[in-house]
């Protein structure tokens, strides 16, 4: 192994696990862009590491991102940690959190065949796509009565039902919060934001180069299934 190639793929892994953008527009990632696809040792040591790792390599537009594998405890969240990020209490409101990443995968992405083109989410937008999800998957005829995430996510559609719009204070009106779907949605839209998924103007949110290669990865690894709601009966009320 050339000592050379080993030092330049451990500066791409860093740049990656650093939150960088390694890409080919990037002043300042370019040349690592094109030494990960120019030098198979290079990209061989990187891939093997990630692999290792228990990391994902994702693609979209000239640039190349990590995520954390399924079940990865030390790059992922776990879902205590998760709520405590957040400042969730219980299982059904980190479920609710969950949803609504879900329903935002949807709004841009249907499947890995077919991918829409809308620029941005609104707010308003947001919230009326939870609830007519919430509404369609919550109901009697999409689950078997032994299915154990059905409860789940009846659990969270109560949660969010019971949820006002807003709350009542001009204060808190556009605060993220807990206390109502509009809070709800901002408290998990800032929290994508943090991750570099999304970028927010004037409630619009806008979906990053990151956000579209987790999305595609996504829908070419799952088929778009909900793997989060897997709490069921006896944690949904938690």
């Amino acid at each position: 192994m050339d000592e050379r190639n080993l030092d330049k793929a451990l500066e791409i892994y860093s740049a990656l696990i650093t939150g960088k953008d390694v890409s080919q527009s990037s002043k300042d990632t370019k040349e690592l862009y094109e030494a990960f696809y120019g030098n198979s040792e290079v990209y061989d040591i990187v891939t093997r590491l990630l692999k290792k790792l228990g990391l994902r390599l994702c693609e979209y537009n000239d640039s190349i991102f990590i995520t954390a594998g399924e079940g990865n405890r030390i790059f992922g969240y776990t879902n205590d940690e998760l709520k405590r990020v957040m400042g969730l209490r219980l299982n059904k409101e980190l479920y609710l959190v969950y949803f609504i990443i879900y329903t935002a995968l949807l709004y841009f992405y249907k499947d890995s065949a077919s991918y829409q083109t809308k620029d941005y989410v609104r707010l308003e937008d947001m919230i009326n796509e939870v609830t007519e999800r919430l509404t369609k998957l919550s109901s009697d005829d999409v689950f078997d009565i032994d299915d154990e995430n059905a409860e789940s996510f009846k659990a969270v559609r109560l949660l969010w039902d019971n949820l006002p719009l807003l709350l009542s204070t001009d204060s808190e009106r556009n605060k993220a919060s807990r206390g109502s779907r509009t809070g709800f949605v901002k408290l998990c839209f800032n929290f994508l934001g943090d991750e570099k998924l999304f970028v927010e103007n004037s409630d619009r949110f806008y979906p990053t180069d990151r956000f579209r290669a987790l999305a595609e990865n996504y829908f070419e690894e799952y088929k778009g299934k909900i793997y989060m709601l897997t709490g069921g009966a006896e944690d949904a009320d938690n």
